[in-house]
């Protein structure tokens, strides 16, 4: 660090109960936050990044010096902040903590830092630097929802070479208001999007070739936001970056074949849906409406995205209201009998922020609540409420019971046959370059799936020996 100047120093935090998200580091995706954050920060500062997804901060033997020490924290990873916090703070050293869970709980964060940011980074972090160089800093920081053109170009060259996948934002917010997730809370529900041209820039700058566009819904839910989408994809055809990507979007992804075919040609590979569930009254309850609206039209959207080379990522939770033993058990056929090529089976999870988060504290069904090292388990392998319509014993064994039948290379093996006849069946011509591609895509993701689930690597044949992440505390 050259004299005169400060430092910054940005930690990513990981959850170190969490085992099987420390094993194929390199398919999770960079802290595209404090890469912001870094891009705010004055040239006069020097910038530091630790990432515990690859490197577990030592700090009480490698304890590494700054003037402010910055986190960004999701809810089953705060605890980790806070404990590594509480060190630099014991030296007399200012820590910051942001993100989704402290805009959530800004008092209970201020209770293991000394300075709280709430919402986006970019309304807030320039005032906060000049209130540190000037002595004055406050103890909380709220910043309204941004104009993205207003948005900084990350910095990547801060994120761990390790990642296999860059992250990039085209869009922020969500109209939909889906029970348990806090996006809305936390980036608005209105859908804001980024100029195309600094998209295409970023992207042109970034050295990798995989990419995961974070975005909530890549295509929106408006005319406006597809011809966005629209913009950028064939933007990227047209200047020739040769990325490979995935994202995620709402059913209505498959409405329109001019986005699906410019998606496709720009590489996509594979889309993420969230399915939820494959019955009418738990998407109901969940609030989530569109899927309610489509829901006998799954097999056809599924249909229709595959003829355009790209795999389906269907996400799928266990424990809502109404599930059983044997509505579970329906789902796991469903899930394999589907036209979803890759599958993301979770615990449902009552995160702050969210309308189920309220529901269940108000009617006393949260049942791990010694905050915040309970946050530790709000990780979605985990029941940390009380089932409704079946024992909390019953939900365990019967998730548990469901992920070996599903999370084995025998499974995993038929769906990606499955994938490659699909792909070869919509698109001879383009079978042996993205209908592989998209095949591969959906293959390790499963593949990834399973460890993070198992917590280690092994390909297994069959569903015993279970070890690894627990659906139990």
């Amino acid at each position: 660090m050259a004299q005169g100047r400060k430092k910054l120093l940005l930690i990513n935090p990981l959850n170190p109960g969490n085992r099987g998200f420390v094993i194929n580091q390199g398919q999770r995706y960079p802290p595209l936050g404090l890469g912001i954050v870094a891009a705010l920060t004055p040239h006069t500062w020097d910038i530091e990044l630790i990432d515990e997804v690859f490197t577990p901060y030592d700090y009480i033997t490698s304890f590494i010096n700054a003037d402010l020490v910055g986190f960004s924290a999701f809810t089953f990873s705060v605890q980790r902040a806070y404990e590594i916090a509480a060190a630099y703070r014991e030296r007399g050293i200012t820590t910051v903590l942001g993100g989704i869970h402290a805009s959530m709980l800004p008092l209970e964060a201020k209770n293991y830092v000394d300075v709280v940011v709430s919402g986006e980074a970019e309304g807030c972090w320039e005032q906060l630097i000049a209130d540190f160089e000037a002595g004055n800093l406050k103890d909380f920081y709220k910043a309204d929802l941004v104009d993205l053109s207003n948005s900084p170009k990350p910095r990547h060259d801060l994120f761990h070479p390790g990642y296999w996948f860059a992250s990039v934002q085209t869009t922020r917010g969500c109209p939909m208001n889906c029970s348990f997730c806090s996006v809305a809370s936390f980036n608005g529900k209105q859908h804001r999007l980024r100029p195309v041209n600094d998209v295409l820039d970023e992207l042109e700058s970034i050295d990798k070739t995989m990419i995961f566009f974070v975005d909530d819904n890549i295509i929106g839910y408006g005319q406006e936001a597809r011809e966005h989408a629209l913009e950028i994809f064939k933007g990227m055809s047209k200047r020739k970056l040769n990325k490979i990507w995935f994202s995620q979007a709402s059913l209505n992804f498959a409405d329109y074949p001019e986005i699906l075919k410019a998606a496709s040609d720009a590489g996509c590979r594979m889309i993420l849906l969230g399915i939820e569930s494959e019955k009418a009254e738990q998407l109901k309850l969940a609030n989530k409406n569109l899927n309610l609206r489509r829901l006998d039209t799954y097999s056809s959207v599924f249909r229709k995205i595959h003829r355009y080379s790209i795999s389906v990522l269907g996400t799928f939770i266990f424990g809502l209201e109404g599930d059983t033993q044997q509505s579970l058990l329906d789902r796991a056929k469903y899930i394999t009998h589907s036209g979803v090529d890759a599958f993301q089976i979770s615990v449902l999870t009552p995160l702050p922020g969210t309308d189920l988060y309220d529901l269940f504290s108000s009617n006393g069904r949260l049942k791990n609540t010694d905050y915040p090292k309970d946050w530790d388990l709000y990780q979605f392998t985990r029941v940390v409420f009380h089932p409704g319509s079946m024992r909390q014993d019953e939900l365990v064994e019967t998730t548990r019971r469901v992920w070996h039948n599903l999370y084995n290379l025998k499974v995993i093996r038929m769906k990606a046959l499955h994938t490659f006849w699909q792909q070869r069946r919509w698109n001879l011509r383009l079978w042996f370059t993205r209908g592989f591609q998209a095949t591969m895509f959906a293959y390790y993701t499963n593949w990834h799936f399973m460890n993070v689930i198992f917590g280690k690597k092994k390909h297994r044949k069959s569903g015993k020996n279970y070890s690894g992440n627990s659906v139990t505390n």
